[in-house]
C-alpha cells in the first residue's frame, strides 16, 4: 500500500535508504513500488469475475484513457510482447513494439489524492515507471527518479528551483547520500503537500 499524503519516510530495513528508493536494485524497494501497481490492479480486477487475466489486460490496453495508470501498467506486466518476448513496454530499448506500448501508458488518468500540488500524482506515475523500466534510462536519471519517488509518494514536489539544483548535483556527481540530504532539507521546511514560496512546480515528468 502507498504511504498516505503527509506520512512521515521511513528507513528500508534491506538497503538503508528511504523506502521505495532503493528500486530496482533493493528487492524489498523494488517489491514496494510494484505494490503501487499491483494493489490497484486487484482491486480492478474483483469487479472482472472469471474472466482470464490475460483478457481482461488486454481490454485495458486497447483503452488506457479509460484507466487509471496504475491498472495500466499492470495490464501491460501481464502481456508479453511478441518481438523480444518480455513483458510488454519492459523490453529492451531496441524493441519497437515496447517502445509503441510505453508511450500509450501516458494516456492513462493520472488523478491527484486531496492535499497534494497539483501534478504530484503525474510525477508518481512518471518515477514510478523508470524505476520499474531502468534499462531504458541513464543512471543518473535513475538516481533521480528513485529517490524522489518515496518524497512524491507523500505527497510532496519540488519547485522548479529545488528540482534544478538537485539535477545539478546528480551531474555534478554527488553521492546519493548528498543529495537524500537536500531531498530531507526540503521537507524539513516545507512539508508534504504544503505550498512553498516559489508557486512555480517542477512537473517532473
Amino acid at each position: 500500500m502507498r504511504p498516505a499524503v503527509g506520512a512521515a519516510l521511513v528507513r528500508c530495513g534491506e538497503c538503508g535508504g528511504h523506502e521505495y528508493s532503493g528500486a530496482p536494485d533493493c528487492g524489498r524497494c523494488r517489491a514496494l513500488v510494484d505494490d503501487i501497481v499491483e494493489d490497484e490492479w486487484r482491486r480492478f480486477r474483483a469487479d472482472w469475475g472469471d474472466e482470464s487475466e490475460t483478457e481482461v489486460a488486454g481490454l485495458v490496453v486497447a483503452e488506457p484513457d479509460r484507466h487509471d495508470w496504475r491498472v495500466v501498467d499492470a495490464a501491460l506486466d501481464r502481456i508479453t510482447c511478441d518481438e523480444c518476448g518480455q513483458r510488454l513496454s519492459s523490453g529492451p530499448v531496441d524493441c519497437a513494439a515496447c517502445n509503441l506500448a510505453h508511450g500509450f501508458r501516458y494516456a492513462a488518468i493520472e488523478t491527484d489524492r486531496p492535499g497534494v500540488q497539483p501534478l504530484n500524482e503525474h510525477a508518481v506515475r512518471v518515477n514510478v515507471s523508470v524505476v520499474r523500466r531502468p534499462q531504458v534510462t541513464s543512471a543518473k536519471e535513475l538516481l533521480a527518479r528513485r529517490l524522489m519517488l518515496p518524497v512524491v509518494l507523500v505527497g510532496f514536489l519540488p519547485t522548479t528551483a529545488e528540482a534544478q539544483r538537485m539535477s545539478a548535483l546528480i551531474k555534478g556527481g554527488a553521492a546519493p547520500g548528498r543529495v537524500v540530504e537536500l531531498i530531507d532539507g526540503w521537507l524539513g521546511t516545507q512539508g508534504p503537500g504544503k505550498p512553498a514560496s516559489d508557486a512555480t512546480r517542477a512537473p517532473l515528468g
